[in-house]
């Protein structure tokens, strides 16, 4: 038995396909009513990573951006900021240049995202160029093809030796779990992850069909918390990618309440990636349409 094939009987997915489906659907039922309000909309929005990563991304583009984040207290007072502003590497310096908190976290999707599908050295300088050009927070993109053939150790390096290069740095690993379909899969490569020294798993690109889903937050949350058992090491969570809509989010935000608890209900360990949830956020928040990211 190989290293991987210990891990994997050390964390064995405890979940089918249809029994996640059912417990995704009795733990919504039971408490999306109770979490669907003005504070836990709040929350969200402060647990949001402001995103643009578009071929036609421009310096105006991601400055306007950060304009935003710099006036948000001002033009909206006793509402929270969203937690990062999410770009192509090439844009984080504009970003840091324009934003006025030399402390607000700027993440980076990095290592050949969206595909990974380039060499481990391209993605270990990638990541290296972005944390130089400003970048507080990686994010990248599992081997989901290496990982499907079940290259595991080359997965594993991959995140490691990337992780290593961050230091301190929070690290994000997308799994794209919409490509790994089923509850198997993205139970393994979330324990893949955790165990190759990630500070968060994340869902999705947001770049193919099948994103963020309640029953892949479950699964992941369920994983996050069955390491923390064993390791003592609280791992942050990442839906992202199709969570557009007020009700999206609350549904997330829901699981993670009732699987992880309320030590998860900040920005530092559950994030929001999005492009368009934050002003349906805000426009909930206020009680009328809001253009404003």
């Amino acid at each position: 038995m190989n290293k991987f094939e210990q891990l994997f009987a050390q964390y064995p997915c405890p979940f089918t396909d249809e029994e996640v489906k059912a417990q995704v659907a009795d733990i919504e039922a039971k408490h999306f009513a109770e979490n669907n309000n003005v504070e836990v909309w709040k929350q969200c929005l402060h647990q949001i990573d402001y995103t643009t990563l578009s071929a036609d991304d421009t310096i105006a583009k991601v400055e306007k951006m950060a304009n935003a984040v710099n006036n948000f207290e001002k033009d909206f007072p006793g509402i929270p900021n969203v937690a990062a502003i999410c770009v192509y590497p090439a844009m984080a310096e504009y970003v840091r240049k324009a934003l006025k908190d030399p402390k607000f976290n700027i993440a980076c999707c990095c290592a050949g995202f969206p595909a990974a599908q380039t060499f481990p050295e391209v993605k270990i300088a990638e990541t290296a160029l972005a944390l130089k050009a400003g970048a507080t927070e990686v994010d990248i993109v599992l081997s989901v093809g290496k990982f499907l053939e079940g290259r595991y150790e080359e997965c594993f390096d991959e995140i490691a030796e990337i992780k290593a290069v961050c230091g301190e740095k929070h690290l994000k690993v997308i799994l794209e779990t919409g490509l790994l379909k089923t509850a198997e899969n993205i139970w393994k490569a979330s324990i893949l992850a955790m165990s190759a020294g990630c500070d968060f798993i994340k869902t999705s690109t947001g770049k193919i069909s099948v994103n963020a889903t309640p029953e892949a937050t479950f699964i992941m949350c369920n994983a996050i918390k069955a390491w923390q058992e064993k390791t003592g090491v609280k791992m942050g969570y990442k839906p992202a990618g199709g969570v557009s809509t007020t009700d999206e989010a609350v549904q997330h935000y829901t699981l993670v309440k009732e699987i992880l608890g309320q030590e998860w209900l900040n920005n530092e360990s559950f994030r929001f990636g999005a492009s368009r949830l934050a002003n349906n956020l805000l426009s909930s928040i206020v009680g009328q349409e809001t253009k404003y990211f």
